[in-house]
C-alpha cells in the first residue's frame, strides 16, 4: 500500500494479527478437554514494533519488511492441566476478551481513518 492508504497499513497489520489470534485461541478452548493437548499463541510484540519505528519518510529510504503477517505461532509450556492437558481455559478465555476489546479499538481507529480519507477525497 502507499499513498493515501499509506497510514492504514499498520492498522491493518495489527488487525490481521488479533484475527489470527482469536483463531488460535478458540482452538485452545475447543480442545480444552483433549488429552496431551499444548495450547499456543501467536508472538507479534517484535515486529509491530519494527513496524511503528521503521516509517518511510523519503523515497531513497529501505523499504521495510514484514511480509507474511509478521508473526508467529508458539506453543505453551507453562501451565498445567488434568489429563496432561496444558490448556487453563481461564486464560484462554481472558486473552479471547482481550483480543475482541483489541479488535473493537482497531476497527473504531480504522473507521476513523477512513473517515478523514473521505473527507479528503470530497475536499471538505
Amino acid at each position: 500500500m502507499g499513498g493515501l492508504f499509506e497510514e492504514l497499513e499498520p492498522i491493518a497489520k495489527v488487525a490481521s494479527f488479533y484475527f489470527e489470534r482469536s483463531k488460535v485461541i478458540q482452538g485452545n478452548i475447543a480442545n480444552a478437554d483433549t488429552p496431551f493437548y499444548k495450547p499456543r499463541d501467536l508472538v507479534f510484540e517484535k515486529e509491530l514494533e519494527e513496524t511503528l519505528r521503521l516509517k518511510r519518510t523519503d523515497p531513497r529510504h529501505i523499504e521495510p519488511s514484514g511480509e507474511g503477517g509478521g508473526y508467529r505461532v508458539v506453543e505453551l509450556n507453562d501451565v498445567n492441566g488434568y489429563d496432561a492437558n496444558k490448556v487453563n481455559l481461564d486464560k484462554e478465555l481472558a486473552k479471547l476478551a482481550e483480543t475482541a476489546l483489541m479488535t473493537r479499538a482497531l476497527n473504531e481507529v480504522l473507521r476513523k481513518e477512513i473517515g478523514k480519507l473521505k473527507l479528503s477525497i470530497l475536499g471538505r
